[in-house]
């Protein structure tokens, strides 16, 4: 299976939330994942989970990785960096 990975710095307004990702990645048939470090832990989440998107508590300056697996990874990955970098 396809797999592309990227790490990136958050880079949202106020007016963009997580909830709205989420809902803009249901298209997609690739499953898009993102990771970051908190609490001393590192956490992978997929982005289409809004429970496991509040567990991260991500804020602007952190660095992320986002990691997309299946047909359509790459425009689903570009769809996360695209609206998590504005």
């Amino acid at each position: 299976m396809k797999t592309v990975t990227k790490d990136i710095e958050i880079n949202i307004s106020e007016e963009q939330t997580i909830v709205e990702l989420s809902k803009d990645l249901q298209p997609f048939s690739s499953e898009v994942y993102i990771k970051k470090i908190v609490g001393g832990k590192v956490i992978e989440v997929n982005i289409k989970s809004f429970l496991g998107l509040i567990t991260l508590q991500i804020h602007n300056g952190d660095t992320v990785n986002v990691r997309a697996v299946g047909e359509d990874c790459e425009e689903a990955l570009a769809a996360v960096v695209n609206y998590l970098t504005k």
